[in-house]
């Protein structure tokens, strides 16, 4: 029995002083609670935003300390992240970890609906972040820390709306921490050579997770508790902010529609029409130079059905007026003019190869494409079949 009792009183006596060594080490944190993650590289740590998105950081501080709740058998009563890798490390991205079947796969033994907080995006290096598999429910242990700003993994759209984070392809992820040291460490693991899959030819490690609790608020976060009673909590907020989001989007696609469709049927009375079927209305004249077959035209265009829906545009703006800005073509350039070959061989429906044909550079025209010239009986993607199509293009340039 004492035998017993002595090695109790040791047992928490080094967790004690591993506690204590940890916040020696680091005496210049402001009070919080942190995320001490040793690596193979060497030392990262973390801020964890526990009152701004206590479930999500709950899940992940007790995964490291060994005592969730829902934690597969195999997992009960052991530090979760200790001796697991980096499994997938993308230069000029991220490097990402708390994967146990290192193939990107791997869960805890459980999904959960983590919480969001508008307050953070993936605007800067060294953001801590859920990885999940799509949808808001499908969270569990795995995670990773950004290189650079990458805002298309954001949940909230720019003006403070939750994305459709229930629709596929729509990737929203939630923010619980930010790396206050160890930012070179991050830069080290992400240069790391890589095979197949993005995964480190050799092991990058995470050795050990500490959690570091400074002040009285980190050092009463019970990490089990708060998860638990706090996740249903979470999943109503989620569901209420994705219906509010939804009621907003659809008022602003209808009034972006009755203000278009009004100026599309303007348009469409005024039009000329050519042999085709094609029907085109000049909007701004121009006297610039027409194009020579072959050469590429430099084009903005709006794309919207007869009834003022767009389908596509790469104008900025119209997208933004339809609250339809895809996160991912903004940061690659995919809003501005694109250019098109002006040619009967182009890679166009027949009716944008025609349409390009009549234009000039610094003609800005409206256009109605007749089914037959578009997508016709088989449609495509989002457009159905026998379905008449409009289009504002404007030729930029020509090279």
């Amino acid at each position: 029995m004492k035998l017993i009792k002595r090695t109790l009183q040791l047992l928490i006596l080094c967790l004690l002083v591993s506690t204590t060594a940890c916040e020696e080490r680091y005496p210049d944190l402001d009070d919080g609670l942190y995320a001490e993650i040793i690596t193979s590289k060497d030392t990262m740590v973390a801020q964890l935003y526990f009152k701004e998105v206590p479930v999500t950081v709950a899940n992940f501080v007790a995964l490291a300390e060994g005592n969730h709740p829902m934690v597969s058998e195999e997992y009960k009563s052991k530090p979760f992240f200790d001796s697991l890798t980096f499994h997938r490390v993308m230069d000029k991205f991220m490097i990402q970890g708390g994967d146990p079947t290192a193939t990107g796969t791997g869960t805890p033994g459980y999904r959960f609906t983590a919480d969001f907080s508008s307050e953070f995006r993936h605007d800067k290096a060294g953001v801590l972040s859920m990885a999940n598999s799509g949808g808001t429910n499908t969270n569990g242990s795995q995670f990773f820390i950004t290189e650079v700003p990458y805002p298309s993994l954001d949940a909230f759209n720019e003006d403070g709306t939750l994305k459709p984070c229930d629709q596929p392809r729509v990737s929203c992820h939630s923010i619980f921490g930010q790396l206050v040291k160890g930012i070179d460490v991050q830069d080290a693991i992400s240069n790391v050579q890589v095979g197949p899959g993005s995964k480190p030819v050799e092991n990058v490690y995470i050795t050990k997770v500490n959690i570091i609790r400074k002040g009285s608020a980190a050092k009463s976060f019970n990490a089990p508790k708060v998860f638990e009673s706090q996740l249903t909590q979470a999943e109503e907020d989620i569901a209420g902010l994705l219906s509010e989001s939804k009621r907003i989007a659809k008022a602003k696609v209808e009034k972006a529609i009755a203000e278009t469709k009004p100026l599309l049927e303007d348009y469409m009375s005024k039009t000329t029409d050519y042999p085709s079927g094609l029907k085109k209305h000049i909007i701004t004249e121009s006297t610039g130079e027409k194009p020579n077959t072959g050469q590429m035209a430099m084009i903005a265009y709006e794309g919207y059905f007869t009834d003022g829906r767009l389908f596509d545009s790469n104008v900025l703006e119209v997208a933004e007026k339809y609250g339809v800005v895809n996160p991912r073509r903004k940061a690659g350039g995919g809003y501005g003019v694109t250019p098109m070959k002006v040619s009967p061989d182009a890679s166009l429906i027949a009716g944008f190869k025609d349409a390009l044909a009549t234009m000039k550079v610094g003609e800005k025209a409206f256009f109605f494409i007749p089914s037959h010239l578009a997508y016709g009986e088989g449609g495509r993607g989002g457009i159905p079949p026998n379905t008449d199509l409009t289009f504002i293009l404007e030729m930029k340039s020509i090279q």
